[in-house]
């Protein structure tokens, strides 16, 4: 029997091209499955619209890619969105999800100065699932809600091959670092979409702080949920699909390249 045919297909979802720093890991662990990706770019992004808005648009959207894709099993790559869709997902479908939610609870354990900054979204910061994770794992933590006016834009942009200054990213993740008797000294990514700015987010920083990507924790909880492999690491290909239907530009299709390898199929 063919292993190939054996081979899970995983739709990984987002609003735009953030939820790749969440694809790569997982594709790492699960290299023999098959993987749909999708971009949400034609409601990008999503903090521009209500929190009814993005449950009305994700939930029918989702349920569309699940009927067309039939996947094994459900990323939600996205933050903003995992903060609002997850229930109403796993009623009105059964396929397995997984979602993408801050990692408050391992960066406070971890803290040494027991000062934490949580950088998202504005609408992540302000959602009360956020506030419940802070109440239920701060561990004697301050945290600091920092919400992003742009950052998730800017980081979209640079990998689009715009240029991004580092005014515009310093001054995006300034609020992070406190300094007072005690110094911020762990900042979670509550974005998919930070990491792809993480080498100039580190240059920026006033001081060295951990910063912690939930990525490689959604990719454990995916392969766990998927069980044992099917015996082989043969990359089967990947998908990458648009909402809005837009073809990449070839500066964007370079950029596509580190995280789908020769695995990208057109």
């Amino acid at each position: 029997m063919s292993f190939v045919s054996q081979a899970p297909t995983i739709l990984v979802f987002d609003s735009g091209l953030g939820g790749l720093t969440v694809f790569r890991e997982i594709v790492k662990l699960r290299p023999g499955a098959r993987y749909v990706y999708v971009a949400d770019d034609a409601y990008f992004p999503y903090g521009q619209h209500t929190e009814d808005e993005i449950v009305a648009r994700v939930v029918p959207l989702v349920g569309d890619l699940i009927a067309e894709h039939r996947p094994e099993l459900v990323v939600i790559a996205c933050n903003t969105a995992s903060t609002l869709v997850m229930t109403h997902l796993r009623e009105a479908y059964s396929v397995p999800f997984v979602g993408t939610v801050p990692a408050i609870k391992p960066a406070c354990a971890s803290s040494k100065t027991k000062r934490v900054s949580v950088l998202g979204t504005k609408g992540t910061v302000k959602r009360e699932y956020t506030k419940k994770l802070i109440a239920d794992f701060a561990q004697g933590c301050d945290v600091t809600l920092v919400g992003a006016e742009n950052l998730a834009s800017l980081a979209e942009a640079a990998l689009r091959g715009e240029r991004v200054s580092d005014d515009a990213i310093a001054a995006e993740i300034a609020p992070c670092f406190l300094n007072g008797d005690a110094r911020t000294d762990t900042v979670v990514l509550a974005c998919t979409h930070y990491p792809l700015l993480i080498n100039q987010m580190l240059a920026l920083a006033p001081w060295s702080v951990d910063w912690i990507d939930p990525a490689p924790a959604i990719a454990r909880r995916v392969s766990d949920l998927l069980g044992p492999t099917n015996g082989t690491n043969e990359a089967l290909g990947a998908r990458i699909l648009f909402t809005s239907e837009q073809a990449p530009s070839p500066v964007l299709a370079k950029a596509l390249i580190p995280f789908f390898g020769a695995s990208l199929v057109n």
